[in-house]
């Protein structure tokens, strides 16, 4: 690892602050991606801001179906609120089967969307949320805000605070895991919002990065059941191919985990 300066950033503005003083600065939340690309030698940063401690920025408030999870919230912290659960049961479950214990207790959502691993769990559970993220200086839908792989609408400067969303009627998220990383080989979540539809993402198979399956989407709003998605089609072009799946079976492995997810939504 090169030389770097460590700062605590005491709220938004200190650490907007910082960052444009510094040389070559990157905040830093969770860490699990920037220290070990630091400690490869792959990143070297002048200067970590850490935004951790930050205050309020680690509370999860659910305010009837309304939701606002913090974005220096860990992982361990989602999967184990018990207001989360009685309410989007679908993202406790998902933060849970993050990684391992060590991940879960120190990585963050806001880290992890703002990172937008092309494998990541929470960006296919922004999307199918219909959530917003906030940042320190302004909303934005997570449609528009995942852009490509490693890639968000986020402005040098700028940081993740907190995402919003309504939580669903129903939902599910399905990933079949790589053994070793536990990252998604193919990840899907569904959300049926009721009146306002079904949306369906999906994360870790896809060469753009997280994506909504729109055929899907269709097909559960007209039926919501697994049998429903027997029509619909995954364009192997678009799938990753790599030493753990080829892009056929990235494609084969997408319906089979919207059609585990859609089931356990219904029941």
């Amino acid at each position: 690892m090169y030389e770097t300066s460590y700062h605590r950033a005491r709220d938004a503005a200190d650490a907007v602050r910082t960052l444009r003083a510094a040389d070559d600065g990157k905040y830093l939340s969770g860490g699990m991606t920037l220290l070990p690309t630091m400690k490869q030698r792959l990143a070297a940063p002048s200067d970590l801001i850490d935004l951790t401690h930050i205050k309020d920025m680690n509370k999860i408030e659910v305010k009837r179906r309304e939701v606002t999870i913090g974005a220096t919230a860990t992982h361990a912290q989602v999967a184990s609120s018990a207001r989360l659960a009685k309410v989007c049961p679908s993202l406790c479950a998902l933060a849970s089967h993050i990684g391992d214990p060590h991940v879960r207790n120190r990585g963050t959502i806001g880290g992890s969307i703002a990172n937008n691993d092309p494998a990541a769990d929470y960006p296919a559970a922004m999307m199918a949320l219909g959530a917003t993220i906030v940042t320190n200086k302004r909303k934005v839908k997570a449609d528009k805000f995942f852009t490509g792989m490693f890639d968000t609408a986020l402005a040098e400067d700028e940081f993740v605070k907190a995402v919003t969303f309504t939580a669903p009627k129903s939902g599910a998220y399905a990933k079949f895991p790589n053994p070793a990383s536990r990252y998604a080989m193919a990840g899907v979540y569904v959300a049926d919002h009721g009146k306002d539809g079904v949306r369906v993402a999906v994360t870790g198979a896809s060469s753009g990065g997280v994506y909504r399956a729109k055929d899907m989407e269709k097909a559960l709003a007209k039926s919501f059941s697994a049998d429903a998605l027997d029509a619909c089609t995954v364009d192997e072009s678009d799938m990753l191919a790599d030493i753990h799946a080829t892009a056929p079976y990235r494609a084969n492995l997408v319906k089979v985990m919207a059609k585990r997810a859609t089931t356990a939504a219904a029941d």
